[in-house]
């Protein structure tokens, strides 16, 4: 069975406050940001996971999606935890992030989730932070 590796970050410059996500898609060499707006930390987090599964599905096809395994890489150990049922997702705005990821996960043949040090994780951690430096430098232009 074909593993895709896929890492993913996000982030928010206050808790909550401009937030953005970023993917890295290591097997398919594809990487991305996007801005999010206000959002919390945590929710960015899973906003990248949604996203990167997304992204992977489209890329490889609904088909092929089936037939593969993808290994979701965080530095989110929180995320990490509660999508492997270690610990309660209290939030209810988290709740249905986590939900989402959940049922994204039945298109694919497994779904692995991965606690990474920041430090292995810089890719994504890049596409996040350039999301947000050019939402910023678009706001200080208005």
């Amino acid at each position: 069975m074909e593993t895709i590796v896929m890492y993913s970050d996000g982030g928010s410059r206050g808790n909550p406050g401009p937030a953005a996500l970023g993917v890295y898609i290591e097997t398919l060499d594809k990487q991305y940001g996007e801005f999010l707006g206000v959002k919390t930390n945590n929710e960015a987090e899973y906003m990248a996971i949604v996203s990167g599964l997304k992204k992977i599905k489209s890329l490889v096809g609904k088909a092929k999606a089936k037939t593969v395994a993808v290994e979701c890489r965080m530095d989110s150990e929180l995320a990490m935890k509660q999508l492997t049922h270690q610990y309660k997702v209290e939030k209810e705005h988290i709740q249905k992030l986590c939900f989402e990821v959940w049922n994204l996960t039945l298109d694919f043949a497994k779904v692995t989730f991965t606690h990474v040090y920041r430090e292995q994780n810089t890719v994504a951690d890049a596409m996040a932070n350039k999301a947000m430096d050019e939402a910023a430098s678009k706001q200080t232009l208005l």
